[in-house]
Parts: structure tokens; sequence; C-alpha cells
């Protein structure tokens, strides 16, 4: 049986986006996982949406543990407040260290790094590498078009029922804290 989640590792933008109802939502986003008791993982950056999560976390008294190449490093500021900063070597050794050291796997909205890094982790779930929770929080409707594509991928067969009913979707903090949890109290939590 999986455990309970612990920490979250988030995958969000390194912008903020057009709209301050991004940067709203993940501010309480992170203060509601603080509160909570989670930690979250992140990419490191102390830019855009990563930079707010991370903030808010902080400021909230959370654990966050920040994942950065030292390649990035070199170009953006890594963030100076966290919990701790794990320097590795590069892109590939990040999302290592993030997905080792998370204990389910958010999306926030974010851009192509977002999904990339999105269906990386899920596809690993789906390979049965790892047993742990992946999660879309859908702030404003941001995640819609993606949901229909995959639902539309699922409809022509592409994607099994199952995996995709494994993808948690949620629009706030409590409904998705609520459906990761149910997810690792489940006897078997792979699809």
């Amino acid at each position: 049986m999986a455990q309970q989640a612990g920490r979250l590792t988030v995958f969000t933008g390194s912008s903020a986006g057009n709209s301050p109802t991004y940067l709203q939502a993940v501010q309480n986003f992170g203060h509601d996982i603080a509160d909570a008791g989670y930690g979250i993982v992140f990419g490191g950056g102390h830019v855009g949406l990563m930079g707010a999560v991370a903030d808010a976390a902080l400021n909230a008294g959370g654990e966050v543990i920040g994942v950065m190449p030292q390649s990035l490093a070199d170009r953006e500021v890594p963030h100076q407040g966290l919990t701790r900063l794990d320097m590795v070597p590069d892109m590939h050794a990040r999302k290592a260290r993030m997905a080792e050291l998370g204990d389910a796997f958010v999306a926030l909205p974010g851009g192509a790094g977002t999904l990339e890094e999105l269906f990386e982790i899920w596809t690993w779930q789906q390979l049965g590498l790892h047993t742990k929770p992946v999660a879309l929080y859908n702030v404003d409707g941001f995640w819609d078009p993606l949901i229909n594509m995959l639902d539309h991928m699922q409809a022509q067969g592409f994607i099994r029922s199952a995996f995709r009913q494994a993808l948690i979707v949620a629009d706030d903090t409590r409904s998705l804290l609520t459906a990761i949890d149910d997810w690792c109290r489940q006897p078997s939590s792979s699809t």
C-alpha cells in the first residue's frame, strides 16, 4: 500500500502568466499545502509561479525543497530562502531528484516545461516506475483543453481508461489533497 503523501512535487511556470488569477491561486495553494502539513519540492527558482508557490509555503511555515541544475543556476537566480536547495548536474538529474523527494506530483499552470514534467512523471506511473499520485490543479479551467485532449485520446484508443482515470483533476486545494490521500490509501495505487 502506498504511503500518505508528505511532500508534493510541484510543476509550474517560471513566469506568472497573463492573469492575476494564476498568481493568487498558487499563493493560496502554497499556503494551504504548508498549513495542511505537506512539504513542497519544486524547481528551485525564485521567478514566476514557481517562486510564488515557494514563497507562500515558506511564509506559512512549510518545508520547501528546491532542485536546480547548475546550468540553470548560472542563468536564473535560485531561491535563497528555501529549507534546502539541492544542486544537481543537469535536467535529467533534476527530474529524478524531484521524483525521489516527492510523494505525489501536482501540475499547476505553466508552459512547455510544466507539460514535459507532467507527462514524464505520469508516463512513469503508467510504466510502473513509481506508484505515486499525479494531479492537475485546474486553476480557473486552465487545464480544461488538455483534459479534453486526454479524453479524446482515450476515446480514440491511445490512452487506457485506467491510466486516464489515475490522473487526479481538482480545482481547489482541499479537493486535491483529499483525492491524493484517497489515492494513496487505495490497496493498489498502480494503474
